[in-house]
Formats: structure tokens, sequence, C-alpha cells
């Protein structure tokens, strides 16, 4: 462009020569727009292109000449100001455009302006000059790199939980001030302090390269540099502070797997330390669900180890109850076609397969429970032994019906039927208050507990057409149906059946002289139920209370809340009736916590059943961010419930022998065999007063451990005769305490839980009587006592009855032989009646003068015995020294002749008296030691001792 432009001036200029024109004709001419450089250290612009201006006045001297330029502001205000251009040659035209001061990339990185040439015009003083037109110059100003990188901050810190490797753990920043992208960029970082697990990149961006550990070093401290693209450094380093924290695991903290429980303790926490560690994870909503496993203790938890027909009574229910499943025995024989199966519990548990196993109820028992008022209660686990719930087992097939009792019994002139069934979850009472007339009516519930093989209590209160249902003391309303289908009327006999129901069948009467012939009913059992049943009891009138019922079903362990006035706002408490789950729901994770480690475990029994209840706690979480939500765990233990001390049950206050005359044991009353009994227990109870608050909970509270439920009075040796002897005992006493009895000549038991003074009384009372002239000479008896339905039983004691005959009653002959027999036995010394008090002797008893004759007389035997031996001994040392030949033998023989006419000076004294004793004893005593060498005499006299009628 520049040549072109010379180019053109020269052409200019030849045309002005040809021409002849020598006055200032044209314009300068420069070209409309500049491009300008200039650094910051340095005020010269250089230009593209460069600056010429032409004029084609040239050569003439001064129209043709270039005198200067002129620098006009431009868009920006900027030019004049601070840019300046001067000519360098005239003639050319070439100019330079300078700043007038340094500038600075900083402040302003372009600048705009116009420029304009003039010429020198027709003389030295410019007259006629013209100007050539305005040029547009553009300048950039080039930076320098004069900054250094600057840090915006003195000092990063940082936390991170160790064992972990990150992309980042924080970023640094430097900045530089310098305008240009060049020198303004920072291209890289350095650590500056060697030997640090950590990097750092172009960016900034610091991590580790290798896992943190806290223990190890619990904070790393170094320094960083920055560099620009012009490779200046950074004027101050900064300082990186990285904190180890010990690992964040979310979860809960402080779980301890196994918790001992001492019985007798009341209530403690299950969680004393625990709390959730959610890692800073913000957190709205918290549901954390303990669950008890008892399912294996008793029935489902621990309860009070005393029979159904005992807890009843202890929970004031109304007595009259009739046990349709009761113990096998001879009276009640229906149940011994049905297996039992142990229970914890000491209860008897019956099972029943759907075919086989079935109960009738006699036709006598029945007929007590009939009725439209009726409470049918009853213990029920489905499925027999089996664990898995039926809802499982049942999925994608079709559970027949299963009837757990049938009844068909006589009201009156009418006959009224009911069943209950299980079908699959559902529970059914299908009821008939007239099998003739009335239609039928259906109560269905819907309910988990039929069929998740666990065991459960079912109380039905039936008050037609009122129906109440309590399963483990929740009520459950029905949902009422009226059956109009075709049901065909039951038969109308009375039959009570239990495990499944009746179905007659129909069989053409045979006709005999016109005359439709009875025939024997026929049939078959159906809808056999399957599972285990227990404490199957019908009461006839009115209903339980609901505090009855809760008291019957009643856990004595279970989750609980420590103190719901210390739960924080927003907090929910929930648990189950039985108290095996315990739901706890917030939304802070504070409150949370101090929550959890209220919750307990509690036994208000003072002997609980020991063993293993596995715990369970889940856990979830509701976050903002779902996506990175925290899942936990489900954790798992178990409390050990650990073994109670054995309370010690102490019978005493009787001896070991009771010595009464023969007579009083043949009166109308006879004799008490336990007239001073004691019973005695050696644990002392608190009353739980916590206990007495709840509904029903004062009846079983912490006094029942003083109660005993049964004792037994055994005869040892051969069980009584009836026709000779019997124990007596109060038999309406008895009834008015509810306590039963079977008596047998085996044994006597009674049963039924009651305190300990009432079993005093009762034991007292019970007396041995004998038939006229059938008076022995002894008799043992055994007593022993139980506590908690057997679990803890007493010491046996163990009662000798002595019979003390008259002197006149052994004249006669049927007690002669009876009489040598009692003073014959080892156990009647008369030293073994020291202790007892006898009663008053009359003239006919024996008295201590006639002992004391036999006595002295037996004591003047042995004298008179022991002076025949040591005149023996003398006769012969006489004949020894009249014979010195003879032999040794014949000299030591002793000579039995002179004993063979020895009469026993007793049997006079006999025969005369008429009585017949032993006293080895008390002659053994008497007895002198013999000379050493009267050895052999002495043991003749020692042989003569034991004739049997001494």
């Amino acid at each position: 462009m520049a040549r072109m432009s010379f180019l053109s001036f020269l052409l200019f200029c030849l045309t002005s020569v040809a021409h002849g024109n020598k006055a200032n004709k044209h314009k300068p001419w420069i070209e409309t727009e500049y491009q300008g450089i200039v650094m910051e250290n340095d005020n010269t612009v250089l230009l593209n292109p460069p600056l010429f201006a032409l004029d084609k006045d040239a050569p003439l001297h001064y129209a043709g000449e270039i005198c200067g330029f002129r620098v006009h502001n431009g868009p920006g205000g900027s030019g004049s100001a601070q840019f300046e251009a001067v000519v360098l040659d005239r003639s050319t035209g070439e100019g330079l455009v300078r700043s007038k001061e340094p500038l600075d990339c900083e402040s302003q990185k372009e600048h705009s302006f116009t420029i304009q040439a003039y010429d020198c015009g027709e003389g030295p003083d410019g007259t006629n000059s013209k100007k050539s037109h305005k040029a547009t110059v553009h300048v950039r100003v080039n930076d320098v790199n004069e900054f250094s990188p600057v840090f915006v901050e003195r000092r990063y810190e940082a936390s991170v939980p160790e064992g972990r490797l990150f992309d980042r753990i924080v970023r640094v920043e430097a900045v530089d001030a310098d305008c240009s992208p060049q020198y303004s960029q920072i291209c890289f970082y350095d650590i500056i302090t060697p030997n640090v697990p950590f990097t750092i990149d172009n960016d900034g961006n610091i991590k580790n390269t290798e896992p943190l550990d806290s223990k190890r070093q619990r904070v790393h401290s170094f320094w960083v540099t920055a560099f620009d693209c012009g490779k200046n450094r950074a004027q101050a380093d900064a300082q990186v502070i990285v904190t180890v924290k010990p690992s964040c695991k979310p979860g809960w903290i402080g779980w301890t797997k196994r918790t001992e429980y001492t019985p007798g303790s009341g209530s403690i926490p299950l969680f004393p330390n625990l709390h959730l560690e959610a890692c800073e994870e913000t957190v709205w909503n918290i549901q954390a669900t303990v669950e008890l496993q008892t399912g294996h203790i008793g029935k489902g938890c621990d309860r009070d180890s005393y029979s159904d027909r005992s807890v009843r009574r202890l929970c004031g229910a109304v007595r009259g109850e009739v046990d349709l499943l009761p113990p096998p025995s001879p009276a009640t024989n229906w149940t011994t076609v049905l297996p039992t199966l142990p229970s914890s519990d000491s209860s008897l548990v019956f099972s029943f397969n759907g075919s086989t196993h079935v109960a009738v109820v006699p036709d006598s028992v029945a007929s007590a429970v009939s009725g439209d008022h009726f409470t049918l209660q009853l213990w029920m686990r489905r499925g027999g032994a089996s664990t898995q719930p039926l809802a499982n087992q049942a999925r994608g097939t079709r559970k027949e019906e299963e009837t757990i009792i049938c009844s068909t019994v006589k009201n009156d002139d009418s006959y009224s039927h009911y069943s209950l069934s299980v079908h699959g979850c559902r529970l059914s009472l299908f009821y008939w208050p007239d099998v003739s007339a009335a239609r039928p009516v259906k109560f269905l519930w819907k309910l988990e507990q039929v069929c998740d093989s666990e065991w459960h209590h079912l109380s039905l209160s039936v008050q037609f057409p009122s129906v109440t249902l309590y399963v483990d003391g929740v009520t459950f309303d029905p949902a009422l149906i009226h059956d109009n289908g075709a049901i065909p009327n039951p038969a109308p006999h009375q039959r009570l059946v239990i495990g499944a129901c009746w179905e007659p069948e129909e069989k053409p009467r045979d006709i005999v002289n016109n005359t439709m012939l009875e025939s024997k009913e026929t049939g078959k059992f159906v809808s056999g139920y399957k599972g285990l049943l227990s404490g199957v009891t019908v009461r006839p009138g009115n209903v339980e209370p609901h505090s009855v019922v809760e008291c019957l079903y009643a856990c004595r362990e279970g989750l609980d809340f420590g103190d719901l006035e210390t739960l924080g706002s927003g907090m929910k408490v929930h648990v189950n009736p039985s108290q095996s789950v315990l739901v706890l729901e917030g939304d802070d994770i504070e409150s949370f916590n101090r929550a959890v480690q209220q919750v307990t475990y509690r036994n208000s029994l003072r002997f609980a059943t020991p063993g293993v209840r596995p715990l369970k706690l889940t856990t979830s979480l509701r976050c903002f961010s779902e996506e990175s939500c925290l899942s936990l765990r489900q954790l798992e233990g178990y409390l050990v419930v650990l073994q109670p001390d054995a309370p010690q049950i102490s019978l005493s206050g009787v001896g070991p022998h009771l010595a009464r005359p023969a007579a009083e044991f043949e009166g109308p009353q006879g004799v008490p065999l336990f007239p001073e009994l004691r019973i005695v227990c050696s644990l002392s109870h608190a009353v739980n007063t916590a206990a007495q608050g709840m509904e029903g909970g004062a009846l079983m509270s912490d006094a029942v451990a003083h109660t005993l439920d049964g004792c037994e009075v055994q005869p040892l040796g051969e069980e009584l005769n009836p026709e000779r002897e019997e124990l007596l005992i109060d038999m309406e006493a008895l009834k008015e305490r509810g306590l039963d009895i079977i008596n047998t000549t085996a044994y006597i038991a009674i049963t039924g839980a009651e305190s300990i003074s009432v079993y005093e009384d009762v034991l007292r009372s019970i007396r041995y009587r004998l038939a006229k002239g059938s008076a022995r000479f002894e008799r043992r008896f055994r007593l022993s006592c139980s506590e908690m339905n057997g679990r803890y039983t007493s010491n046996e004691l163990t009662v000798e009855v002595n019979f003390l005959h008259s002197l006149d009653s052994l004249y006669h002959p049927s007690h002669l032989l009876a009489s040598q027999q009692q003073f014959l036995h080892p156990s009647h010394h008369t030293g073994e009646l020291s202790g007892h008090t006898l009663p008053n002797p009359h003239r006919n008893s024996v008295v201590p003068g006639a002992a004391t004759v036999i006595i002295m007389v037996c004591v003047g035997f042995l004298v008179v015995m022991v002076i025949l031996g040591v005149f023996r001994i003398r006769s012969i040392h006489r004949r020894g020294e009249g014979a010195r030949g003879g032999s040794k033998e014949g000299s030591n023989q002793w000579d039995d002749s002179a004993l063979t006419i020895i009469v026993n000076p007793m049997e006079t004294y006999e025969n005369r008296m008429g009585i017949a004793t032993d006293m080895e004893g008390e002659c053994d005593d008497e007895e002198e030691t013999p000379p050493p060498d009267a050895t052999e005499p002495i043991s003749h006299t020692h042989t003569l001792k034991h004739h049997p009628l001494i």
C-alpha cells in the first residue's frame, strides 16, 4: 500500500511539472485508518501502515512538502492529551506517533484518536496551507510482566476424615495484576515444603497422595507458591493446614451386643451409650425400631409361672370356668388321645394334626356351658411346631377352613350351635341361636396374629347379638355377616368337639311293622385344626371385664420408655400391646440420641425365666438429598436374663416323731399330722409399686412371689388302706379358698396359688384317722410344697407316727404279737420319745414304774451270771492243780452241762405280768467288763443275752 501511495505521489508531481503549475493546489493525502502498538515501557507507537503524508504539489517547495500532523481526540476522549505526531521528513511526508507520557496497560489497554496532515503552503509562513482528511488511529498498549502473582488468601485450612484418598481437599488461588493474558494468568503452582503427602495441580487443587492417619499425624502444615506465565513467582507464599479427623462411619456408635439383666432389677436401659453419627449429613427424619424377640419364652413372653387356673384367680376373674382341655386323668379321659408338648411355663400344650387329633368333650361337661352368654378363652399357635408364618406357606394356595371348637348344646327346649374357625388369616365365629329356627350369624375378623405362627391369647365374649374379641389384650371389632345361603342345619344333638367339627351322615331308617326305627348316628370329623392349643376354658354367664382380660394376657417383660417428660420436641414413641416392639421417630439427631438412651427393658417377675432374648435395631433415615442419604445396617444383639436366686422354702415346726395313744387315732377326728407346721421363704420381696399403677397390675405384683401353688402329703411305704386308715381334710375350707385337691390312697395334692399363711392353715388341719382295732406301731408321712407351678420346691418334711398301746390292750390275744414287735423294734426305744409332749397318763397307760422293775430284774440277772462265771473259773483252777499231767485241751474245755439247766429268770416274771419288753440297750449300759482270762465264758454270756426272751 505504501508503494502504491508513493507511485501515486510521483505521478502527481510529474503531472504538476508538465502543466507548469507552481501554486498549492492539492491537499495532503494519508491513509484513512492506522493500527498502532505501543509498549508500556516505550512511548513510540508502531503504526501499520507507517505514517506517510503525500502531496500532489511535490516537488514544489513548500506546496509539496508536509509541515506537520495534528492529533484530535477520538471517541474515547483520548488523543491530543496523551499522543502527538511529528514529521520526520518534510519532503517524503514520513511521520511518527508517540505518547507524551508512559502508558499503563492495566489502566487502559487501547486508545483511539484521529490524525490529520497539513502541508507547508505557498511560502515559509505557510500561506494557503492545505489539510488532509482525518485518519483514525487505534493504539493497543502491549503489557509488560511487571506484576507478580498474589494469593487470594494467606492461609488455607481444611478438615478431612482419615483413611481415604480424595480428588480435592482444598483449592488455593493466586491472581496477577498484569493486563495481558500472557502475564496475568497463573501457569502453575508448587508445594515448596518437602516430604508432604500432598500434591497440587495447575489449577491449585490440593489432594493427598496416600491415606491419612489421624493417629500418626493429626495436622499437616505446608507452604505453596504460584508462577504466572512469565515465570514470575508469587510475592508471598501461602500456608495450607489440613486437619485429619478420625474416620467418620455413619451409623450407631456405642452399640453393646450383649446386655445382662439380673432378675429383680426392675427396668434397665438397653442402650445407655448409644448415639447416631450422621457424618454431617443433613437428616430431616429418623425412625428406629427396637424389636425384642420373646416368642421362645413360654407363650410369647415371660409371664407368671402359674397354672392358668391360678392366674385366673390372681387376676380376679369370675369363677365358674370349665376347662375343656384338662390334664389327662381317669376322670378327664377325653384328652388322653391328644399328644402333648413340653412348655417352658409348665402349662399343658396339646397338639392337633388336623385329622386324627380330636377331643370330644363329654355331654356332662358340655351341658354345663350352655347358653348364649359365655366367655371362651384359649391360647393358640397355628402350624404346630413350625416357625414359618402361615401367611408365607399359604401364598398362592387356598387353605381349608380349620375348626378350633365346635359346640352344639341344649338350651331348655332348643339347641344352639357355634363354631370358632380360622381360614387363612381370618378368624370367624359361626353362631346359630336356634338350629331349628333362627338363621346363622357369622362374625369375621381379619387378623395377622392368626397366621404368624406365634402364640396368641384369644378371649371371645359372647352376649348375643353382641360379640367382643380380645387378641393379646387388644379389642378387635368384627364385620357382621348374615349368611342366608343354603347352609344345612346342624343336627339337634348335644356335642362339643375341640379340633374339628362333627358332620353326621344321613342314612335311610329301617321300617319294621310300619314303624321307623331309630338308627345310630354316624358321621365324620371335618375341618380339622392344625396347631397348638392350651388353656381352653369356657365360663357361662356374664363376660369378663377388660381389665381381667388384660391381666390374663399381660407380659411381665417387655420394652418401655424411661421418662416421657424428657422426650424432646418432635419426638414420638410407640409401643405395641405385647411390648415387644418399640418405635422412635424424630427429626433432630441430638434429641433422637437422648431418646434412644431412654429405651429400657423391664421384667416385673422376681423369678424371671432365664435365657437369651434376641434384640434388633432397625434404622431408616430421610435426607434432603435422597441420592446421598445414608443407609444404616440392622444391628443385632441379645439380652441375657440371668438365673434368679432360687427361693428356699423351708418346712419346719414338726418333729420327726408324733407319738399319741392309739385311742386318739381311732377317734372320730383323728390326730393332726402337722399341728405346729411353719412355712418360711428365705427371700423377702419388696412390692413393686410401679406395677400397681398399671391396670390389673396390682394383682400381679412381686407379692405373688410369696405364693405357694401346691403341697403334697404322701404316705411312705405302702399306700393307705381305705378300710383301716384315712387322711381327713376340711373340703369346705378348701372350696372357700379356691384350692383344688386330689385325694388318693397314694397321696393328697392341694393345688392353687395362695399365700403361705393359707397353706399353713390348710396343712395343719390335715388329720390321720384309724379304724377301730387297726392300730399299728408306726406310719410315716412326707410333706413337700412348691412355688411357681413346681419350679421351686421345698425340703421334704418326714413325720413318723407312733401309736402308744395301753397295758390292758396287751392282754388281749389280738394285741400280744403286736406288743412284742413294738418292744423288739429298734426305732421305738423310750429315749426316742424324749422331746415330745405326751398326753396326760390315765390308769391304763404304761408308767415309768414298770420299766424300772424290768431294769432291776435285768441287772440282777447279770449279777447272777457274773457270779456263776467266777465260781466256774475257780473250780477249773482247782481241778488243774490236782491233775497236772492232764492235757491242756482237756483242762481248758468248757463244760456246757452246767449251763443247760439255766432257766430264764424273766420268764416267770413275764408270765406273771403278761408283758414283754426289749431292754437290750439298757442292759448294755450296766454290763461289767470281765477279767481277761474269762473271755470265753463271757462270750457265752453275751450269746445268752441275745436270747429271744431277754
